[in-house]
Order: C-alpha cells, then structure tokens, then sequence
C-alpha cells in the first residue's frame, strides 16, 4: 500500500460532484463543454479539476486493454502474509508487472493484480520476485480468461 502525501482537503460541493460524473461518462469530454452542464466557466472547470486532481480525488487517465497491448496474462494473486501487512503491500505496490494491490479482509491478506507479456513471466515474478518478499507465507494465482465488465463510472455521493 503506497502512502499518499499529504494533501490539502478538497471540498466535494454538487458541482465539483458533477465534474467528476462528467469526466466519469467522458474522460476526455473539455472543459468547455462540462462547463455548460455544470454552470462554470470553462476556467473555472480547468481550475476545480486541477484541484481535484491535487487533492487525490480524481485521476484521468486511458484504460487499456493488457490484451490488446501484447500482453497475454493478466491475474490476480492473492497473498497471504505473516507479520505485519503494510511492508509487504509496498513491496508489491513496488513491482513494475503489477499495476492493483489492496490489503484485504477474509482469506488473503492482499490482493495484487499481474500483467504479463507470457506464462513464463508469470511464474518468473510470482516465485522469483513475489514469493521472495520478505513476509509473504503463500500465494494463490488466478488466472483470467474473460473480461465480462470493467468500470470507473460508480458516480459520487
């Protein structure tokens, strides 16, 4: 688990709200045009979603497609640890081939998601370099094999 800076406080109003929905549906919808949704100037938009962006609320970035991109595994590793968790979810957080890790509830202590370019870097990094950090007790490996749905549209409360 990387830690995050501190950060100033961000106020969440309907209209800073109703930027991130915006940019939700659309992430590379301009500035002008959510202005007029949300009733701001296209300045003001530019300067609320720097804000955003600052404060760690939002980030804007292009989804791929691992697959589409030459890379043929993609998976989730779920870890169990002994000891402390934290030093090990920075561990991971620091491996180039993984791109998610959360520390968890229930039976693994953390989950790290993989992306690799073969089944042969696969096994490299799960025995060579995740089963070597120093804690981890096990690993279990799941493999995908279908996209079914993948979204960053959950909106805000």
């Amino acid at each position: 688990m990387t830690r995050r800076p501190e950060r100033p406080a961000v106020q969440l109003d309907d209209v800073s709200k109703a930027i991130i929905e915006q940019l939700q549906q659309d992430g590379r919808r301009s500035y002008t045009a959510i202005g007029k949704v949300v009733g701001l100037s296209e300045a003001a938009v530019r300067q609320r979603v720097q804000r955003l962006i600052d404060g760690g609320v939002m980030q804007v970035v292009a989804v791929t497609d691992p697959l589409e991109l030459g890379f043929a595994r993609q998976a989730m590793v779920g870890v169990r640890v002994t000891g402390p968790l934290e030093p090990v979810a920075d561990a991971l957080a620091a491996l180039e081939d993984v791109d998610y890790v959360v520390v968890t509830a229930g039976s693994y202590d953390i989950l790290a998601e993989v992306v690799c370019e073969s089944d042969e870097h696969l096994l490299e990094l799960i025995s060579g370099r995740i089963r070597t950090i120093e804690g981890v007790a096990a690993t279990e490996t799941f493999m995908y094999l279908s996209l079914r749905k993948q979204t960053y549209s959950w909106g805000v409360r």
